[in-house]
């Protein structure tokens, strides 16, 4: 269940994780993102227990547009 703050310590207890077809290679900085609710969770691959951090509809699509924008570079 996802409440209305901006993370859950375990992600394992949300459904509907799928990789991001924007994650990299084999680099493994690898991000999931949960289908099927009305916030946007997204956790590190690699960590399907730890946790989640989670946005608003309107704050993740602005996310991937500043990343596709090249807005942020690491």
């Amino acid at each position: 269940m996802i409440s209305s703050r901006r993370s859950v310590a375990d992600s394992s207890t949300i459904t509907g994780w799928f990789k991001s077809s924007y994650s990299g290679g084999g680099q493994g900085e690898c991000l999931e993102v949960a289908e099927g609710h009305a916030s946007v969770p997204v956790r590190d691959s690699k960590a399907p227990t730890g946790p989640a951090v989670i946005f608003s509809p309107v704050g993740w699509s602005s996310f991937v547009e500043a990343v596709k924008d090249g807005h942020l570079i690491t």
